[in-house]
């Protein structure tokens, strides 16, 4: 593999890091600007939505541009809204500079995944997009544990200062391992890129996203009261098992990554069917501590089996405008983390017991599944109109798309 998919990944472990690490310094947060934890809250919520709304609208308006530069652009944004972050003098503005760095999340990942298949033969493009995507798993086992600490004994500024550097270690990174020549955009500009997602298969791509991953989230976002009030663990040990989500998510990314390779849609259908199934198990394997443990590493494999192949499956789907759509696929993922966590939220307070969240979240599986389904019978009713455009069982011949 090129060493320039390394200089993505660490951009994605920045990203990653600064994306997640605000859950562990909300107490320190709140605290230090005087504010309740709940409204601090509001600023993991500011984040996603820069997110949302950046990863469409970055990636459209820098359509034109070369993608090298787009994405050293990208990263550039980041470093300097985390070291607002760190400045931050009160809540609002704090805020603001949370919302400034969620912009360019989405469409780093959505460029650089269009970079990293454009740097590999045909039959590796997902193990290329799954070893971008591995700086964002690893940030889970590593980058936010470590942010975490230094945040709590060196303050919560310190801990953006360092996410800051990590941007510019990235930036050195793009400026030098990323070639120039294979990372050029194509000149269809702004209004071809918005004309590809009119397509009625990339709308199905992005809602196989919304709904497989809003199944992950509906039941992540509630693991710790399930990990301390069904499995029995003391809060204190609840850190270690996230990082065992974030090693089962690394393990799930590359495994997805080779399987999709070979067959694409066959790795997305057995990935969404393998998160309903560990999700209808939890009220059984949330009753002691080891089988917990085992349900919080299956689900983070399970889950990220299906990052590469729908990653892949939405640049195909607008083989015209990829960056547009690879990054609107990045919104998807944050849209299925709001909506799979308020679900959860509506199964806890109906009071349907601490593991509901989880059966609220197979239900989303089944869904996401339906999609998937629906999208591959349009796929075959188009098959004869636009021969040799639509290929659904062959990844290398599907990937093909993405060179122009």
């Amino acid at each position: 593999m090129p060493l320039a998919l390394l200089a993505l990944a660490v951009g994605a472990f920045g990203i990653g890091t600064t994306e997640f690490v605000m859950m562990g310094l909300l107490p320190d947060v709140a605290d230090d600007l005087g504010v309740s934890i709940p409204t601090a809250g509001h600023l993991v919520s500011a984040y996603a939505l820069g997110v949302v709304i950046g990863a469409p609208l970055l990636a459209a308006l820098t359509a034109r541009l070369p993608r090298r530069t787009v994405l050293i652009g990208l990263m550039v944004l980041f470093v300097v809204g985390n070291a607002l972050s760190a400045l931050a003098p009160g809540y609002d503005s704090l805020l603001a500079a949370r919302f400034l760095s969620g912009l360019p999340h989405g469409a780093f990942f959505g460029v650089g995944a269009v970079v990293a298949t454009a740097m590999v033969p045909p039959e590796r493009k997902a193990r290329s997009v799954s070893l971008m995507f591995l700086g964002l798993t690893v940030a889970n086992v590593a980058g936010v544990p470590v942010a975490t600490l230094t945040g709590q004994h060196l303050g919560w500024r310190a801990t953006f200062l360092g996410v800051s550097a990590i941007g510019v270690a990235a930036i050195a990174a793009l400026a030098l391992l990323i070639p120039h020549d294979r990372a050029t955009a194509p000149t269809t500009g702004l209004r071809g890129e918005l004309a590809a997602l009119r397509s009625l298969p990339v709308w199905l791509a992005l809602g196989t996203t919304v709904a497989g991953f809003g199944a992950l989230f509906a039941a992540y976002s509630y693991i710790t009261p399930m990990l301390t009030d069904s499995a029995g663990f003391a809060e204190g040990s609840v850190t270690v098992l996230l990082a065992l989500f974030g090693v089962g998510a690394t393990a799930g990314n590359l495994l997805g990554g080779r399987l999709a390779d070979h067959a694409m849609r066959g790795t997305l259908f057995g990935g969404l069917a393998a998160v309903g199934v560990v999700l209808l198990l939890f009220p059984v394997l949330m009753r002691a501590e080891w089988s917990a443990a085992l349900a919080v590493t299956l689900l983070g494999t399970a889950a990220f089996v299906t990052g590469s192949p729908l990653q892949l499956m939405v640049m195909e789907k607008a083989s015209s405008a990829p960056s547009l759509a690879s990054s609107a696929n990045q919104a998807a993922f944050n849209l299925a983390n709001a909506g799979g966590a308020w679900i959860g939220g509506l199964a806890l307070a109906a009071g349907f017991g601490a593991t509901s969240p989880a059966l609220a979240g197979a239900a989303l599986a089944v869904l996401g599944l339906a999609v998937a389904a629906v999208a591959y019978a349009v796929d075959v009713r188009r098959a004869p109109v636009h021969a040799g455009r639509v290929v659904a069982a062959h990844v290398p011949e599907e990937s093909g798309a993405l060179h122009h």
